[in-house]
């Protein structure tokens, strides 16, 4: 029961984390999406515009005239372009005059101005929206910086906002975000409207938050509870100054010349500009199949977790330790495919904190299961070593099944032995003389046992108790119980001999033999118990030793003993037992009475 509360506590505190989404497992998270995630193809409506060093240098430096920026975005048009996005912010009028000029080229395309985020509190006027469900979710804007009012009546605006996640990469956009008074469209979005020409978004949201957004014109387009788009950063067409090549493309325009515009951390170490941000983020509006973190994504993620991790505990528990872990790696795997296979869908939903979970939980179960297995061998070991063979522990130790804790029925054989002459003994010879007889009596006596695969049960000062066929089954157990007394008899006449020799008096033995069913296991309190026998076949194996005296023999044996022993014994007078009415066949082996 320990081992089952251990594990659960393990179980919380392995919860909590994903429950709370702490910084480390949103981190693991999304670097293992970044490792799974299929690359995708470009749309091919898209192309990019890098101005570099060696633009700038022909062009006679930065910045670039309005007038100059009118020019190119005409040759733009000219080169067939079929719509031209400034990834740039013009909030200051053009200290050259150029701004008529350029405000002219932009009217003459779909064409689109940056905002970039700033905690002003200034915002622009709202776009039309259609809201479909309760108006929840989003991520509200701090403020903008605004395009100057000639520039932005003749074009679109977008925020081209770039939040990072918890590991400072960007890889969630807004297609939207809220201000005080609505929506505002990102940058990439607005492309893609005024590219469909429609004027206003259908919002459809759930409890949770946002679930998808929709340009009338182009699918919905599945996003996360905060209307946030999980950017592929596809390999789109890419020129320069000196190639225009972008016949039929909407051309993001921005500087990819050093010191000009910020570069931003994405995915696989790569450094973007946030004209390269904005496209990417374009083409994933438009990629079937994107990938994106439904709604449902946390409250499936601690499911599989949960299944996973009690499952691990349950394999690794109700197997054993060889079969329970190999059936736990085969769950690691199938929960390594199945984030995969899901990731891969398009489906952001992860499972790296349930497999270090279940691996956490396999190794703690497997700890305390080894403990458990140690701490039983060890008892095994303290319970039997001295009473039976050294190969029959070892056996027990690593199959401790064989030993069935608390009481069973059994037929078994009991063999009791008595030293005959040590109350005598005790008041002739001084105490360290008589505990030496007897240890050396015990042991004669231990040691046939173990010899034939008994167990010595117990001693009660100067008797022994054994039994045969448990804790381990004995074949022909009685037969090998009458084989033990024999030994035992010949052990103590060799103790005879050995003790004359010292000086010492003789001892003697009393065997009694008795084969029947009995109650066999741990017995005594919760505290203190021992494996022992109780049974009727028990006392009359005990009431034999003590008739041996009164026969004047050295062993006795039972009637059920006798008939499966496979012996031709010797009957004796039957002897009436207090308790039973008719009178009990005993037997005796004509070799002992020599």
């Amino acid at each position: 029961m320990t081992r089952y509360i251990q594990l659960f506590g393990l179980f919380f505190l392995l919860s909590i984390p994903i429950a709370y989404k702490f910084n480390f497992i949103e981190i693991l998270k999304l670097k293992t999406f970044d490792s799974f995630i299929v690359e995708k193809n470009n749309s091919g409506y898209f192309s990019i515009l890098s101005i570099n060093e060696e633009d700038i240098e022909r062009e006679g430096g930065y910045p670039f005239s309005r007038q100059r920026l009118a020019e190119i975005h005409n040759e733009l048009l000219e080169k067939g372009a079929i719509g031209v996005g400034w990834v740039l912010s013009f909030p200051q009028p053009d200290r050259f005059g150029g701004d008529t000029e350029f405000a002219e080229a932009l009217a003459k395309s779909p064409s689109v101005l940056a905002m970039f985020e700033n905690d002003n509190g200034d915002y622009p006027e709202t776009t039309g929206t259609v809201i479909l469900g309760d108006d929840v979710g989003g991520i509200l804007a701090s403020g903008v910086i605004q395009n100057i009012d000639p520039l932005k009546q003749s074009s679109s605006q977008g925020i081209a906002v770039a939040r990072t996640d918890a590991d400072n990469l960007v890889r969630r956009l807004p297609l939207l975000m809220r201000t005080p008074d609505g929506w505002v469209p990102a940058y990439g979005t607005e492309v893609l409207k005024i590219l469909a020409g429609a004027d206003t978004y259908v919002i459809r949201t759930s409890e949770n938050g946002i679930e998808e957004v929709r340009v009338r014109g182009l699918p919905p387009v599945s996003v996360d509870s905060l209307g946030r788009r999980w950017v592929s950063y596809v390999d789109t067409p890419e020129t320069n100054l000196s190639e225009m090549d972008v016949e039929g493309k909407f051309v993001f325009v921005g500087f990819t010349a050093r010191g000009i515009m910020p570069q931003i951390a994405v995915p696989n170490n790569k450094l973007l500009e946030p004209h390269k941000i904005q496209a990417a983020l374009a083409e994933s509006i438009l990629i079937e199949n994107s990938p994106y973190i439904p709604n449902w994504a946390l409250a499936a993620e601690i499911l599989i977790f949960a299944v996973g991790v009690i499952l691990t505990a349950v394999l690794i528990n109700a197997f054993g330790i060889s079969l329970g872990i190999s059936l736990t790696g085969l769950l690691f795997v199938g929960t390594g495919y199945l984030g995969i296979a899901l990731i891969q869908r398009g489906l952001l939903v992860d499972v790296t904190w349930t497999l270090i979970s279940e691996f956490v939980i396999a190794s703690a179960a497997f700890y305390l299961r080894f403990r458990e297995q140690y701490k039983l061998r060890l008892e095994i070991k303290k319970q039997f070593e001295h009473y039976l063979d050294p190969r029959q522990v070892k056996r027990l130790q690593n199959n401790p099944e064989l030993l069935k804790l608390g009481g069973e029925k059994k037929v078994a054989t009991f063999l009791f032995t008595d030293v005959r002459g040590f109350t005598s003994m005790s008041e002739q010879l001084p105490a360290e003389k008589v505990t030496y007889i007897m240890n050396k009596a015990l042991t004669a006596q231990q040691k046939a046992v173990q010899k034939h695969g008994g167990m010595v049960d117990k001693y009660i000062g100067d008797a022994m108790m054994a039994i045969f066929n448990a804790p381990l089954d004995l074949v022909n157990h009685a037969n090998i119980a009458v084989n033990c007394a024999v030994d035992i008899i010949q052990n103590m006449s060799d103790l005879t001999s050995e003790l004359e020799k010292e000086g010492l008096p003789a001892v003697a033995i009393g065997i009694g033999i008795n084969t029947g069913e009995a109650v066999i296991g741990n017995m005594g309190s919760e505290s203190r118990f021992d494996f022992t026998a109780i049974g009727d076949s028990v006392n009359m194996a005990s009431r034999m030793e003590s008739a041996t005296k009164e026969r004047k023999v050295d062993l006795l044996i039972g009637e059920a003993t006798e008939i499966l022993c496979g012996y031709r014994l010797k009957e004796l007078e039957p002897i009436k037992v207090k308790g039973k009415a008719k009178a009990l066949k005993i037997y005796t082996m004509d070799i002992l009475d020599d």
